[in-house]
């Protein structure tokens, strides 16, 4: 059991989502706007491809008939930054197989024949940032010599692939590769503004992905965003002191 358990916003993806709960990053401020309504859990994992994230996933719980059970109402998919590796690689996975695998992981939520059938449970699909790879090649950690394993331009079909798949199944995409590109004047340099090693994103970079969700949200389910959504447990100047029983009961957000 956990304290005054919320429903959840689940945030799934590789080391960029994991780097979300960093100082300004987007989980951060996504859990502070989201307080007292929503917890916001992040399940990033660095270094993993939509591959391997497939066996992880199939070991949650699913909470269909647990009537009393905390609901995951926003579940966020952020992979690609690894799955678009060169194929000598070993997060490597080829293009067919990433756009198929996500839509693995959206029918396991969404498909009534799936056990992780989550029928309250929104999905946004997330496209891979841009990645610079002059700054990335260089990063004080990297051996002169080491091969490159990234390119701009092949991030981007995978970026383009999280578009065509939620076009395709129906589920809402965010796009921040598009708006980190058009930030950094369309210039692969430009990027560094915005990464503080060509791949993973500083705070200006988070700020970028943290409007464009919150955008996303307002436009496509502005019943989850947080403005549209009361506190779970009454602001104090609410509390019935003469009834505490009932004035402290947690409410229903939906």
């Amino acid at each position: 059991m956990t304290v005054c358990d919320l429903d959840h916003i689940v945030l799934l993806g590789d080391s960029i989502t994991q780097g979300g709960w960093e100082p300004h990053g987007f989980g951060q401020r996504l859990a502070a706007v989201y307080a007292r309504r929503l917890d916001v859990i992040n399940r990033g994992l660095s270094g993993y491809n939509t591959r391997w994230i497939i066996p992880v996933f199939e070991q949650t719980k699913g909470n269909e008939g647990e009537h009393d059970h905390p609901k995951i109402r926003l579940l966020t998919i952020w992979f690609g930054a690894n799955d678009a590796v060169f194929p000598q690689f070993v997060q490597h996975v080829p293009l067919d197989e990433y756009a198929a695998n996500l839509r693995t992981l959206i029918n396991m939520v969404r498909s009534p024949d799936s056990a992780w059938y989550e029928p309250h449970t929104k999905i946004v699909l997330i496209t891979p940032p841009p990645v610079n790879v002059p700054q990335w090649s260089t990063r004080p950690d990297v051996e002169p010599g080491t091969p490159i394993d990234r390119d701009l331009a092949v991030t981007e079909k995978y970026a383009e692939s999280v578009r065509e798949v939620g076009k395709s199944e129906g589920v809402v995409v965010c796009d921040v590769f598009a708006p980190l590109w058009e930030a950094a004047g369309k210039k692969e340099e430009g990027l560094a503004k915005f990464m503080y090693d060509g791949l993973h994103l500083n705070a200006d970079g988070y700020t970028i992905v943290y409007e464009a969700l919150i955008k996303t949200i307002k436009d496509n389910m502005p019943e989850l965003h947080y403005e549209n959504l009361q506190p779970a447990f009454a602001p104090w100047d609410e509390v019935d002191p003469a009834n505490l029983d009932k004035s402290l009961v947690k409410r229903k957000l939906f």
